[in-house]
């Protein structure tokens, strides 16, 4: 074969869709040679919803896992259709059946992701034969079970090959998310070469947010690739394959942390260095780390050699920029020297890290390579996930009222009207309401066009290609094209189930008696969504804001806890460290995430949420760098017992952010604490003579960061209690819309 063939279709192989969408057109293709080979071409459209709900079901797990997920799966859709055929001809006990059935599924995935995905896909099949059953005359016939049969036969066909895919390819999957994770971290450490260009004037709130922002989809591919390396070592702990992806794991982990520290504020080291090119070298040699970790991701998915060698000089030319520095004996640098030397020290280890990826087994084994499994281990913990959920304070719960009411009201539409192929306005509701306005907005929009798009491609597909054969042929491939962007592409993913419906139809009937039922029925069912999502409990999340402030404050404290326990017992990555790092850098993320979505939704005072939670956000990342450079940092503190000292005023720091927190959350002033603040400050500018002339002491210093930044972080949450209260103040017309 041709390198250059070659080289390709490893690239292909390496895309994290393309599996998928080869499954998905294996199956698909089953389906259609099945059909062909009883002579009967209607058999494509249930195998094709059965295919269709059970890849929309399809879990991430090791193959023995994602057989016991196919069984509760198939048995779930089992139950579903029966449910459905039963109470079809009884129009309230089948309304009843959808509002009870459809609360308990969605309260179902609060328990955890893999019970959400199989809920949802239960959903959606439920509909499938509720559009099944319509399309064979309104009514459940006696002879006609082989059509719910057919659509089981077809989720089996699909779980069936997703199983033996599972089995022969389990390591793709999670070599696919380390490549992805180091991307990301790749791309983190680009925009915070930014934070050290030496220019004045720049927007640096600016960068710090963008780097916030890419925070959170650092700390999302960092939990992706955690689920996915623990679903496949459950009881595998000796395979040497996925013990090495573990250890690559754990370096990001280190990387991230040594990435996100900050040792001294930027702006003053720019200030001070101007005309000298120190700052620049810090700035080449994080963007050439940055640009490393990208080359990484591509060897880890091409079984490449990794390459880091322009890092590597780049280190030595800011070491050898610093030795000018010190060679000028500047007195106005002597303070800044110190935290310039630990910058330095920073990436020279986070250098170090990048070359022990490259290679984990030679590197020392990280000792507790234990993981946190935050699924549930037993039933009562289960039911214990979901009665906590049980208020209205929890976004399931909203949703679990919403959606119910949603549908009735588009199956009470149906029933009042008798829209020809009516039961579309129901899976264009389910696909549109989703828990928050920002997200229903979004689907909304692009759902009707992505509509209207495939609508127009089907009219001309079924015009100008006639013949039976090849329009099942599209529809294979408007399948899979669903399928491989309906993450990312969601206009184009709903044009090509939409080009795949008409052409599946169009061999049972006429396909063009479909496209103005399908059209109205998709306006109808957006509307309902975005009514129930506007006005059934809105889960406005300027309303949270505050709350989520407070988590973000609340997991920095137990981070510091961890830190400063360290501090007293030597450094150790265990769980509890790694545990407390990973949710301080998940509330932040959240915390973020949002943000985003209040800038999306239609409150009078969105803008004014928005910018002082904004400038709350990029205080509390601030906040996280600081205390990340203090844990990247702990393997020297136990070094000089004078830090000692420190460790008290460190718990006084812990004990001020759970205060602070705490007054978030209650939306209770925070002026009462500015005596506590000043008299921490006071104690940590308060340095030893001694301490004057010795090297970068990291405890005092990050300690007098994270002090410095309590008074600003104070006055962002007053400002966020504030609006919050304007907020509650509005009337009430007006807070809705």
């Amino acid at each position: 074969m041709p390198t250059s063939l070659s080289l390709s279709l490893r690239r292909l192989w390496t895309l994290d869709k393309f599996a998928y969408s080869l499954r998905v057109f294996l199956a698909f293709s089953g389906a259609l040679l099945l059909s062909w080979a009883m002579s009967d071409i209607s058999l494509v459209i249930p195998l094709f919803l059965g295919i269709i709900a059970s890849a929309l079901s399809e879990t991430d797990d090791s193959w023995q896992g994602r057989l016991e997920a196919l069984v509760v799966t198939l048995l779930c859709f089992a139950a579903a259709s029966l449910v459905v055929r039963w109470l079809f001809p009884w129009p309230w006990l089948f309304a009843l059946g959808l509002g009870v059935a459809t609360f308990a599924l969605i309260m179902l995935g609060a328990i955890g992701q893999r019970y959400a995905t199989i809920a949802s896909g239960t959903l959606i099949l439920s509909i499938y034969t509720m559009i099944t059953i319509e399309h064979h005359g309104g009514a459940p016939q006696a002879d006609d079970w082989g059509q719910t049969l057919l659509i089981l036969a077809g989720a089996a066909w699909y779980g069936a090959i997703s199983v033996i895919w599972c089995a022969l390819f389990s390591r793709q999957p999670v070599k696919q998310s380390m490549a992805q994770l180091y991307r990301e971290l790749g791309n983190y450490l680009i925009l915070k070469a930014t934070l050290f260009e030496p220019l004045r004037g720049v927007d640096i709130e600016a960068r710090r947010l963008a780097q916030a922002r890419q925070n959170g989809r650092v700390v999302t591919a960092l939990n992706q690739a955690k689920e996915m390396i623990f679903r496949r070592l459950e009881g595998q702990r000796g395979e040497g394959k996925l013990n090495r992806y573990l250890r690559i794991y754990f370096i990001a982990q280190e990387i991230h942390e040594r990435a996100s520290s900050t040792h001294y504020p930027y702006a003053r080291l720019t200030e001070a260095f101007f005309h000298h090119d120190v700052l620049f070298r810090c700035q080449r040699l994080l963007d050439q780390q940055g640009q490393a970790c990208k080359r990484l991701g591509k060897a880890l998915l091409l079984n490449r050699p990794f390459e880091h060698d322009q890092s590597e000089q780049a280190l030595a030319d800011l070491r050898a920029s610093i030795d000018h520095l010190r060679e000028m004996r500047n007195p106005a640098w002597r303070e800044l020297m110190h935290p310039l030397a630990a910058l330095a020290d920073n990436l020279a280890t986070l250098e170090g890290q990048l070359a022990s990826a490259d290679n984990p087994d030679s590197a020392e084994s990280p000792g507790d390579t234990s993981l946190f499994d935050r699924s549930p281990g037993s039933v009562k913990d289960a039911w214990e996930r979901v009665r906590l959920n049980l208020t209205v304070a929890s976004p399931t719960f909203r949703h679990a009222i919403r959606l119910p009411i949603a549908l009735l009201s588009g199956y009470g539409l149906l029933q009042l009207i008798h829209p020809t192929q009516g039961f579309w306005i129901l899976l264009t509701t389910l696909f549109v309401c989703r828990p928050n306005f920002a997200a229903t907005r979004r689907f909304l929009t692009q759902r009707i066009a992505g509509t209207v798009l495939g609508l127009v491609a089907g009219w001309a597909s079924i015009t100008l290609f006639p013949s039976a054969l090849l329009q099942t042929l599209i529809a294979v491939v408007a399948g899979v094209t669903f399928f491989a962007t309906r993450e990312r592409h969601y206009v184009a993913a709903t044009a090509a189930i939409t080009l795949l419906v008409l052409c599946s139809f169009n061999q049972v009937g006429d396909g063009f008696d479909l496209i103005w039922p399908r059209l109205f029925d998709t306006l109808i069912g957006a509307l309902i969504a975005g009514a129930a999502v506007f006005l059934i409990l809105p889960d406005w999340q300027g309303r949270r804001l505050h709350r989520e402030a407070a988590n973000a404050l609340e997991a920095s404290r137990h981070y510091l806890e961890e830190i400063l326990h360290q501090y007293a017992s030597g450094k150790q990555d265990d769980l509890a460290y790694r545990l407390a790092r990973r949710n301080a850098h998940n509330a932040d993320a959240a915390l973020s995430t949002l943000l985003a979505n209040v800038l999306k939704e239609p409150e009078p005072y969105r803008k004014r949420v928005a910018n002082d939670g904004f400038r709350f956000l990029v205080l509390s990342h601030t906040l996280l760098s600081y205390l990340s450079a203090l844990g990247a940092h702990r393997q020297r503190l136990g070094e000089k017992a004078d830090d000692a000292r420190l460790l008290p005023e460190g718990r006084r720091i812990a004990g001020y952010l759970a205060m602070l927190a705490e007054h978030l959350a209650r939306r209770t002033s925070a002026a009462g604490l500015e005596e506590a603040r000043e008299a921490l400050l006071a104690r940590l500018e308060d340095k030893p003579p001694a301490w004057e002339a010795e090297d970068y002491r990291p405890m005092q210093t990050q300690l007098l960061l994270i002090a410095q930044q309590l008074g600003p972080l104070t006055d962002a949450a007053e400002r966020l209690i504030a609006v919050q209260d304007d907020r509650d103040d509005a009337p009430s017309a007006v807070r809705a819309g």
